[in-house]
């Protein structure tokens, strides 16, 4: 920071610069006052763009740090998500579900056959009593024939 370090001299030199009596006033030597104005206003713009630059890498690593906590915070939420998979706990609920999904399975087979085994009961039935009722027909129209 060589601003500062001219800032700084300018400064001791006005200090030990002579008093005007009975005031807060100081008399300079213009052409060394001119020549730390004359340092000042070289170096300046040099300065400047070194400011501008570090306010710029300043932003770039902001930028790359707020990438790089985002992307860790993904990873992280993804490596959750992977061990609450294989935890004891998903093993286990895993397992009941499953049991339970066979149970559902075996009794809706076991209703499906006991429905099917009750209509062939009642379709067995309904044949007999047909047959008895055909039979009890052809009776009367043999009779109906005989008569003639």
């Amino acid at each position: 920071m060589e601003l500062l370090s001219i800032l700084n001299d300018l400064e001791e030199f006005v200090q030990n610069s002579s008093r005007v009596p009975m005031t807060k006033k100081v008399l300079l030597d213009e052409e060394k006052l001119l020549d730390f104005l004359d340092r000042a206003r070289t170096i300046l713009p040099e300065e400047v763009r070194k400011a501008k630059w570090l306010v710029q890498e300043r932003e770039k690593v902001i930028s790359e740090s707020r990438q790089e906590a985002a992307r860790l915070l993904e990873e992280a939420q993804r490596e959750v998500e992977k061990r609450a998979d294989q935890s004891e706990v998903v093993r286990r609920a895993k397992e009941i579900a499953d049991e339970i999904i066979m149970k559902a399975e075996k009794a809706s087979r076991e209703m499906r056959l006991g429905a099917r085994d009750y209509a062939d009961e009642v379709l067995s039935k309904l044949e007999a009593r047909v047959e008895k009722m055909m039979k009890e027909i052809e009776g009367g129209r043999l009779e109906l024939k005989n008569m003639k």
